[in-house]
C-alpha cells in the first residue's frame, strides 16, 4: 500500500492517519504495543455488533514494519469544526451531540473491557500521586455504582463526523469500555473544560437534563476520570487535571 504525504489527515506522537482508496489507515509507531492495536480493532468490532452506525474495521495489517488498521471512511465534517464555524448554533449542536452519546449509552456489549477495571489500572499506575491520594481515588471508585453501558471513553466533537445529509457518525473507538455512563460524561466534560469552560458547562447541563441525571452525581466522577486522563502524560493538561483530582468536596 502506497501512502502519499498529501493524504495525511492526523499526525500524533504514536500514530499517523491517512486517507486512501481502501479507507482510513492508522499507522502506529513501532514502539506502540501490538496488543493496543489489536485491542482497538477488537473494541471497534464489538461496538459494530451493537448495531451502532460506526466506521467498520476492514483489516489489521503491517505497513513498512509498523502495525496498521484500515477502517471504513465516512465522508463529512467534524462536529468540532461545525461548532467553531457556527458558534451561534452551539446549543443545537450540543443537543445533537448529547443525544448521540445517550444513543451509545443505550447499548450493551458484554465482551468489552470493564471501565472500572481500566480506571483502577490507570490510578494504580500514576506516579504523580502518592499512595494516599491513589487510595482515596480507588475508594471513591469502588463506592460508585457499577453499570454495563457502552462508553466511548473519548467522546468529543472531533470524534463525530457529520455527513452532508446531517447524519452523525462516531469514530475512534480505541478507548471503548462497558461501564457507568456518568463516568463517560465526566470524561467528556473534562475534554471540553480543557479547551473552554463555558462549552463544558453547556455540555454538563445538557447531558444532565436529557439523561435525567443529577449534576452532583456526574461531578463525583471528575477526580477519578481526571486521574485517568493524567496517565496520557500531556504536560499541558497536568496542572488543570491535578486541580480536579484534588477536588474531593463533591459528596
Amino acid at each position: 500500500m502506497k501512502l502519499e504525504q498529501s493524504n495525511l489527515i492526523v499526525k500524533r506522537p504514536h500514530k499517523e492517519v491517512y486517507k486512501c482508496e481502501e479507507g482510513i489507515v492508522k499507522i502506529f509507531e513501532k514502539s506502540h504495543p501490538k496488543s493496543d492495536v489489536l485491542n482497538e480493532a477488537l473494541n471497534t468490532a464489538r461496538v459494530e455488533e451493537t448495531g451502532l452506525e460506526i466506521p467498520k474495521v476492514k483489516s489489521v495489517t503491517e505497513i513498512d514494519g509498523k502495525w496498521a488498521l484500515i477502517i471504513e471512511h465516512k465522508a463529512g465534517t467534524t462536529l468540532e469544526e461545525m461548532m467553531k464555524m457556527d458558534p451561534e448554533n452551539m446549543t443545537k449542536y450540543m443537543d445533537d451531540f448529547v443525544e448521540l452519546q445517550l444513543q451509545i449509552h443505550s447499548k450493551k456489549a458484554p465482551l468489552l473491557n470493564k471501565l472500572k477495571d481500566k480506571l483502577t489500572r490507570q490510578i494504580n499506575g500514576l506516579k504523580e500521586l502518592d499512595a494516599t491520594a491513589r487510595y482515596d481515588l480507588l475508594t471513591r471508585l469502588e463506592s460508585m455504582p457499577k453499570h454495563n453501558k457502552v462508553c466511548h471513553g473519548d467522546f468529543n466533537p472531533s470524534n463525530v463526523i457529520v455527513g452532508k445529509n446531517g447524519k452523525m457518525t462516531v469514530v475512534d473507538w480505541a478507548h471503548a469500555t462497558q461501564g457507568n455512563a456518568s463516568a463517560d460524561a465526566a470524561m467528556t466534560y473534562l475534554l471540553f473544560a480543557l479547551k473552554n469552560q463555558e462549552t463544558a458547562d453547556l455540555y454538563m447541563n445538557t447531558f444532565c437534563k436529557k439523561s435525567d441525571t443529577a449534576k452532583q452525581y456526574v461531578q463525583q466522577w471528575l477526580p477519578i476520570v481526571a486521574a485517568a486522563q493524567l496517565t496520557k502524560d500531556n504536560e499541558l493538561e497536568k496542572d488543570f487535571l491535578m486541580k480536579w483530582i484534588n477536588v474531593f468536596d463533591y459528596q
